[in-house]
């Protein structure tokens, strides 16, 4: 197996499918964009509901407050903007009229991570979820694929607070579907497995499935888990996997030094102490190349999760 035999989807695609679909729905749900309708796909609400769809131009702070003040009067506010500019530009408006007075504001964030490409470091923020992770109230999603992405937009809208929700530019591969709900705050394991625990995010969680496929020519067998939700994390489901495996790689294309591994370290340290090993983004900014090329720059293959099992696994003692 390997990633040419995924089928490669949108996610941006998807969630604009959902929104539209929850916009026939729903009244109460206006979407922001900020001069990057086309980018974010917002531009499919903005066609089948003008009314309720707002292009405040390239003023990312103003469309926070603009949310807020929508959410405040009772609309679910849709806020859509790449990741860089939805996060480090706007911190203090998230913050300050967002997470704080816990507004039902929805920051979906497309262009995240490396895999952005061309764009550069300016526009591959790999801190994000750091940010979002930190404020009370917020919270945070990273989808697997575009199927999850779908799903997950569904949930989002029935939630009551701020949710930032974090996406990729590329199509990636499609492991999940579009059927059945989307549980905010539950871990999904995809692949049952004894000796190692495979924790991926986002475009990530590919790469464990193929990890795993790989282990199994060796005899390891791989639990592979789809974190999909970040923030409330699903401490049941990574102690267990924890406790029954004995050890835990995570992977995600976000900086190693404060993403999703961060995370999953506190739940261990508290509850689990088993051998662990990150697998993302060193502590450096992104350049601008390909995003294949980039994943395999920077680290974040289906091998160097593998390396990684094969460290794990030395330290407890196979």
């Amino acid at each position: 197996m390997n990633l040419k035999d995924f089928k490669l989807e949108s996610q941006r695609e998807y969630w604009a499918k959902a929104l539209v679909e929850l916009g026939r729905k729903r009244k109460d749900i206006v979407v922001l964009s900020a001069d990057l309708s086309s980018s974010v796909k917002t531009s499919l609400f903005a066609k089948d509901f003008p009314e309720r769809h707002f292009n405040v131009g390239i003023a990312e702070q103003n469309m926070m407050s603009i949310a807020a003040g929508l959410a405040a009067c009772g609309k679910t506010a849709f806020a859509s903007t790449f990741a860089a500019f939805g996060t480090g530009r706007v911190y203090d408006q998230i913050r300050q009229s967002i997470a704080y007075p816990k507004l039902n504001v929805k920051i979906i964030a497309t262009h995240a991570g490396i895999t952005v490409g061309g764009d550069g470091a300016t526009h591959q923020i790999v801190e994000d979820l750091a940010l979002m992770r930190a404020l009370p109230n917020m919270t945070v999603i990273v989808p697997a694929d575009a199927p999850e992405t779908y799903r997950a937009i569904k949930a989002v809208a029935d939630y009551i607070g701020p949710v930032y929700v974090r996406m990729g530019r590329a199509n990636i591969p499609t492991i999940t579907n579009s059927k059945g709900k989307f549980k905010i705050g539950k871990a999904t394991v995809l692949r049952d497995g004894d000796d190692v625990s495979l924790i991926g995010t986002g475009i990530m969680v590919s790469r464990c499935l193929l990890a795993a496929e790989e282990l199994k020519k060796h005899k390891i067998s791989a639990r592979v888990i789809d974190l999909s939700t970040i923030k409330p994390i699903d401490t049941k489901t990574i102690v267990k996997a924890a406790r029954e495996t004995g050890g835990v790689v995570t992977a995600e294309e976000h900086s190693s030094i404060v993403g999703m591994g961060s995370a999953v370290a506190m739940c261990l340290v508290e509850n689990a102490h088993v051998p662990m090993k990150r697998v993302g983004i060193p502590d450096v900014f992104g350049q601008s190349g390909d995003s294949d090329e980039l994943m395999e720059t920077y680290g974040l293959t289906a091998e160097n999760i593998i390396e990684a099992a094969h460290d794990v696994l030395g330290r407890k003692g196979r």
